[in-house]
């Protein structure tokens, strides 16, 4: 069977790694890719959210089955398109997609199925918000209600910074919402729980924690990710109980209700207090970067997992994972998340211990034989073994051998369980 994978991040070169080893699999298609799919499938530079040019090509590839990478083509409906016209596709519906399109959505849902988050006011206009943040103590945190490419939130530590931010967002700085979402602060420890889920059912698809800040100590505006590492200590047994009872299971309770149901990769976005969860937020796909940590931890063959949630049987199928440890630093161009440079050369050689050390393509692309940088997060440089410690200095021993001038990246992923080791 001929697939595609639609994306160009870290995300979707470990996805397409962990994709080609199946047997059941012909060819490999990447719309658009990077310079690491290029290595093995055949990248397709086409505009995925033109639907109409995607399923044009999809038909003349002879590709039978779509894998959703990036959140964009999901929230603007591109499952319930192709499955219209008769293509398998794995990811949600545009309507459950609203988990993760719309804060306010998904906030109404908190509060109707007494799902645990912290307290939020959804603000539509600035005199909404004027009155709302009376309501709030410093440090307040604000959201833009749409998508926003993991820059849509901002913890402010004053109330003239949260109307700083909150009229940037009326403004439009975000297209896809103008609404604003205000919300209490939860001092914890944040986790990622995964799942993958069918109509039926869902399975436990790994945890890992993940470093938003771009500089080290946790500082700085918020990235799409600095670097992970999985598993994530901090989620037990007894915790796990907890995330399920509380949050996964009145969520998927709530899209039955509306007649509707969840298919793929869910990311739930937790804040720890006290060993109880609150909900943060959800993502209707796999986390980038954390999706680089997980893939390689996992033994069983990713397509027959797709193929069980589509067939609605994930009740029937056992995970295997292996017991390594893995992390992943972010090596990211100079300036991100601001402004920064593109088609900068990156030269990058051969590792000689790839099955636990090696590089995943990001912001990369492949131009007249030279790796170039396409992008504000370049590479991620994978690591797996028993200790996270190890790991991390493994990690940024060969980031150093790259010495990409051009770039930078946080010496300190892993610091919260570092520390405690």
């Amino acid at each position: 069977m001929n697939i595609a994978l639609i994306g160009s991040g870290g995300r979707e070169d470990v996805l397409c790694r962990k994709l080609k080893d199946s047997r059941q699999i012909g060819k490999i298609f990447c719309f658009p890719g990077n310079a690491g799919t290029a290595k093995i499938a055949t990248n397709l530079d086409i505009n995925f959210l033109n639907f109409k040019l995607l399923l044009k090509t999809l038909r003349l590839y002879n590709i039978r089955l779509v894998v959703v990478g990036p959140e964009e083509p999901l929230v603007k409906g591109i499952v319930d398109f192709l499955k219209k016209n008769k293509i398998k596709v794995f990811g949600p519906s545009k309507f459950a997609s609203k988990l993760e399109g719309s804060k306010a959505f998904m906030k109404l849902i908190c509060k109707k199925y007494k799902i645990p988050t912290a307290n939020f006011k959804i603000c539509r206009n600035k005199e909404d918000f004027k009155n709302s943040i009376k309501k709030f103590n410093s440090p307040i945190v604000v959201k833009a209600d749409g998508l926003a490419a993991g820059k849509g939130v901002v913890i402010c530590k004053t109330k003239k910074k949260a109307f700083e931010i909150s009229n940037q967002i009326f403004k439009g700085k975000f297209k896809s919402s103008k609404k604003v979402i205000l919300e209490e602060f939860l001092d914890g420890e944040e986790a990622s729980y995964f799942l993958i889920v069918d109509k039926h059912g869902y399975i436990n698809f790994g945890t890992a924690q993940d470093h938003k800040k771009v500089f080290e100590k946790d500082l700085g505006p918020n990235t799409g990710g600095m670097g992970a590492y999985s598993p994530a200590p901090i989620i037990n047994k007894e915790l796990e109980i907890k995330i399920i009872k509380r949050i996964v299971k009145p969520t998927l309770k709530a899209l039955k209700d509306r007649k509707q149901f969840y298919r793929g990769f869910l990311y739930v976005g937790l804040m720890i207090k006290n060993n109880d969860p609150y909900l943060i937020e959800y993502n209707v796909r796999m986390g980038d970067p954390e999706c680089q940590v997980i893939i390689p931890r996992l033994k069983t063959d990713l397509f027959k997992i797709i193929n069980y949630s589509l067939k609605n049987k994930l009740k029937k199928i056992k995970l295997s994972w292996e017991k390594n440890k893995c992390m992943t630093i972010v090596l990211c161009s100079k300036g991100y998340p601001g402004n920064y440079k593109k088609g900068k050369i990156l030269k990058i050689k051969k590792l000689k211990d790839e099955k636990n050390l090696f590089i995943i393509h990001a912001g990369t692309k492949k131009i007249d034989g030279n790796i170039i940088s396409a992008g504000g997060r370049v590479l991620n440089v994978v690591c797996k073994g028993r200790n996270f410690l190890k790991i991390r200095k493994k990690i940024i021993q060969h980031i150093k051998k790259i010495n990409w001038k051009e770039g930078f990246y946080r010496k300190d992923i892993g610091w919260r369980v570092i520390k405690k080791v």
